[in-house]
């Protein structure tokens, strides 16, 4: 049984009124692509220097050549930790130790993600078990019609007990499998362009 959580700094659950136009020196979140491995470590040091981050981390078993067992906090999103800064910080993001880039849209220009992805996942995540999952590009479609995340799209996936939908940050190339009930579950119609899932990032 795995379970999803998060380090962050800042309010944990807020909601951000669609269609609001950003002042153009207001802060944005942005995916922090870090050395494997220092995501953690990446956490601290933006804690320690005050820079707002969120860290989405799934609680894992794993059994030691020992026999011994140990339940682990993972990065969700290995490689990545999401800050919420104004795009002047940039620099002063990168010269934290592990950090090495910071996610770019097209001609390399640091590319922010909707607010309302991030606040998704924070509250989200609380209420629902998730682990990573491997980039899917194909298989059904269907969104999440109640409860947590509802709104989201993704692809389904089938486990021997249960169903799993998995939900793609296509802006950093990762996908999460979600645990759901197949009643909280729709067919997304195909050519369906909704822009609620995080498929849209």
């Amino acid at each position: 049984m795995r379970k999803s959580g998060h380090a962050s700094a800042g309010s944990a659950c807020r909601s951000t009124p669609e269609g609001v136009a950003l002042a153009p020196h207001a802060p944005n979140w942005f995916a922090l692509y870090t050395t494997s491995r220092h995501e953690k470590h990446v956490a601290r040091h933006l804690s320690q220097r005050q820079i707002e981050f969120y860290l989405p981390l799934y609680r894992s078993e794993r059994k030691w050549r020992d026999g011994s067992r140990v339940t682990l906090d993972l990065p969700l999103f290995p490689g990545y930790i999401f800050v919420h800064i104004r795009r002047s910080e940039r620099v002063r993001v990168l010269e934290v130790p592990g950090a090495l880039a910071v996610v770019g849209g097209t001609g390399g220009v640091a590319a922010p993600l909707p607010d309302g992805a991030i606040d998704a996942l924070r509250c989200g995540l609380e209420q629902r078990c998730a682990e990573p999952h491997p980039l899917l590009m194909v298989g059904q479609r269907a969104r999440i019609r109640s409860g947590a995340l509802a709104g989201m799209e993704g692809v389904v996936v089938r486990t021997k007990s249960n169903l799993r939908i998995v939900l793609t940050l296509e802006h950093i190339m990762q996908s999460v499998a979600v645990e759901v009930d197949g009643k909280d579950l729709e067919p997304v119609p195909s050519g369906d362009l909704a822009c609620a899932g995080l498929g849209e990032l």
